[in-house]
């Protein structure tokens, strides 16, 4: 329970600095950066993020032999659903798809970042 809320508040904070530094772009600085359906895919990336931490997790927990297989399951979880959200966007007929493409490997490469120094985190403890 502890590491499901320990990744609850590490993710909030992440999403949270990432949605002020895009309100601030959006508001002040150069707001045609920021494509319609950014604050979606935010959603989008957080709430993945969030379920496939918590099945890895417990994955885990339930057998941690096979960590390798899950945490690469976990990135084959979140290719397919992305893949889906920008086919689902895309048939929306959404404007402007290059800025929608470009903002959303932004928002998936921030959050595969946070994911790679999450997975980091926890194997230094389990290397000693």
């Amino acid at each position: 329970m502890a590491a499901i809320r320990n990744l609850t508040v590490k993710l909030l904070a992440f999403s949270l600095i990432i949605a002020g530094m895009v309100y601030v772009i959006q508001a002040f600085i150069m707001p045609e950066w920021i494509h319609a359906t950014f604050w979606i895919m935010l959603s989008f990336f957080m709430l993945l993020t969030w379920v496939t931490g918590i099945l890895t997790s417990y994955l885990i927990k339930i057998s941690k032999e096979n960590s390798v297989n899950i945490l690469l399951g976990a990135i084959g979880i979140r290719l397919m659903a992305s893949i889906g959200f920008v086919t689902i966007i895309l048939l929306l007929k959404t404007e402007n798809i290059i800025l929608f493409v470009i903002n959303f490997f932004i928002v998936y490469l921030l959050y595969l970042l946070f994911d790679i120094y999450g997975v980091i985190a926890n194997l230094r403890p389990n290397s000693r």
